[in-house]
């Protein structure tokens, strides 16, 4: 039994009742392994990427992204003109927001070593805890009515959706790889969620 067609040319099954593209944004232009504040820019040289990205894309769906440069020019490469939705930033990292990791593992004292002991559940100084992004993303979420909405957003926000569309833990979630311009692919069911597909690249 089919109720509707998508603009992806997939059927939709009956009970689904919103298909969700999220999108990590493109690689951050910058030295790797920093806790990126919201102005970082991103990388759009990889042209091929986002073209077949751009391909795989449907058709006149509902766009959001969070505030934050990378994401909003991200969307732009795709040729998406994005509500802004500060429920999908990344995760707030406080005081360390801007540093390296290496720097802070060697200058960040005890309470850089105690985050690490329970990284989903524990809070940077003047931050938020992973667990804290899942209940914003999953008020952000609920906010959705359309069949179709892409979501140009963070690694943090992938996982936080996959989180919620599994029912798992915290720390569960963040064993999943997102990579950059990265797409994954989850269902709303009537009655809960379906994942379709994790951290599909375009390289």
């Amino acid at each position: 039994m089919w109720r509707r067609r998508f603009d992806d040319g997939e059927a939709g099954e009956t009970g689904v009742s919103t298909i969700l593209w999220l999108i990590r944004h493109a690689a951050v232009d910058g030295p790797p392994g920093t806790i990126w504040p919201a102005d970082a820019p991103a990388d759009l040289g990889d042209h091929a990427s986002f073209d077949r990205l751009r391909a795989r894309l449907p058709k006149n769906a509902n766009a959001y992204a969070s505030p934050a440069q990378r994401t909003i020019a991200t969307a732009k490469a795709l040729q998406l003109d994005p509500a802004l939705a500060p429920e999908f930033s990344e995760q707030d990292f406080g005081a360390w927001t801007g540093k390296r990791h290496d720097d802070l593992a060697a200058t960040g004292g005890q309470a850089y070593a105690q985050f690490w002991k329970d990284p989903a559940r524990s809070t940077p100084p003047g931050g938020e805890s992973f667990a804290d992004q899942i209940v914003r993303v999953r008020r952000g979420l609920e906010l959705i009515e359309s069949d179709t909405a892409i979501l140009v957003v963070h690694s943090g926000t992938v996982r936080a959706a996959l989180c919620i569309a599994l029912d798992s833990a915290p720390e569960t979630a963040l064993r999943f790889v997102i990579d950059p311009l990265s797409l994954t692919r989850i269902d709303r069911l009537d009655g809960g969620w379906r994942v379709r597909s994790v951290n599909e690249t375009f390289r």
